[in-house]
């Protein structure tokens, strides 16, 4: 069975320094907001190249902490491409804002910059751009947009550990960054965490202290906060991971170009990227208009895959209100979607495996 991924042959190979960080955690009796976390913070603020890394719980607190963090509430807007995973979304509505969804570019899958400005009203506060699947978004028109009407720049960069946009990584792109560090991510613990990175001194503050019941400093709370912290053995592991990053993501530009040179099945749709570097390949994702079929046909010769996202936003249940727009790009693109196996511990077997099976199809 090619496993669409292996977390535990992931984790495996640092199972020696993952452990003697662990017992230290163990050790200093020492538990929440600690020394793992002040290392770990320390350690991706400067591989990001930003001023600020604050840990969290999650993924989806990170961005909703940037959004309480600017004080975006009832009545502001803020634009959000369609094709993404619903937590982008979810993180605007939890703040009582309003998300407003764009169409994605169909080559790279991400947002349409020029499909931004259309939407922009007087109650527009931020663009939130997502570098989905692993691909940084094309950031100039975005950048050139916030300047003229006033908007910050919210990063999705759940899916994007290590890409770089002319010279800077996802996450010291825009305003301010919010990151997963679920398991099944380039950069992954094992549990729940994020943390949100930002250069802005005032954001950072407000966020440490929302995110901790609201409190500056013990039993005083200057905020109406949320518990939403890193604990100390999930930083940890993220600090032994976090070394090994780039030559992860190496390793998965390797497996894509394979992907991509040697795919010639008619009937498959390849990804494409601009720039190598822009892209870690966080899933690589295929389309074609017989998805069912391929998906059973993988199966069968064990080829595990899986779909990112069989269903968008605006026809999923929590969105009622947004059922009866058509985004024909977005559901598209959610109608044909596959993700074939791609990690750092495939085998060059596994690689001409699932390419042959694939072409045979």
């Amino acid at each position: 069975m090619i496993k669409f991924l292996d977390l535990y042959k992931i984790n495996e190979r640092y199972r020696n320094e993952i452990d003697e960080r662990i017992k230290s955690v163990l050790d200093s009796g020492w538990y929440i907001l600690g020394e793992q976390n002040k290392l770990f913070e320390k350690h991706y603020a400067e591989y990001i190249g930003v001023k600020h890394c604050i840990g969290c719980a999650n993924g989806l607190d990170a961005l909703n902490l940037i959004i309480r963090g600017y004080g975006f509430s009832s009545g502001d807007e803020i634009i959000v491409p369609a094709n993404t995973y619903i937590a982008s979304i979810l993180a605007i509505s939890e703040n009582g804002c309003t998300p407003v969804l764009v169409e994605p570019d169909i080559n790279t899958y991400n947002i349409n910059p020029e499909l931004i400005e259309e939407k922009i009203t007087e109650k527009t506060k931020a663009i939130m751009v997502v570098h989905l699947y692993g691909q940084a978004v094309q950031m100039d028109k975005i950048w050139m947009l916030a300047k003229k009407y006033g908007l910050k720049v919210i990063e999705d960069s759940a899916q994007s550990h290590g890409a770089i946009y002319q010279g800077k990584h996802t996450g010291n792109l825009g305003d301010a960054s919010g990151f997963s560090f679920y398991p099944g991510k380039n950069l992954g613990c094992m549990g729940d965490s994020g943390c949100v990175t930002t250069n802005d001194d005032e954001l950072a503050v407000k966020i440490r202290a929302i995110a901790n019941y609201g409190s500056d400093y013990k039993y005083h709370h200057i905020y109406k906060g949320i518990n939403s912290r890193l604990d100390e053995i999930q930083a940890a592991i993220l600090d032994v991971k976090l070394k090994y990053l780039d030559e992860d993501n190496e390793k998965r530009r390797k497996i894509s170009k394979y992907y991509r040179g040697n795919i010639t099945n008619p009937n498959i749709i390849l990804p494409q990227t601009y720039n190598e570097n822009s892209h870690v390949w966080h899933v690589f994702v295929i389309r074609t208009e017989r998805r069912d079929e391929l998906i059973k046909y993988l199966e069968k010769h064990d080829i595990q895959t899986n779909i990112h996202y069989p269903t968008p936003p605006n026809k999923q249940g929590a969105y009622k209100e947004y059922n009866s727009i058509t985004l024909p790009i977005t559901e598209k693109i959610h109608k044909e979607v596959v993700s074939i196996p791609i990690s750092p511990v495939m085998t060059e077997d596994e690689v001409k495996k699932t390419v042959k099976i694939i072409n045979q199809y």
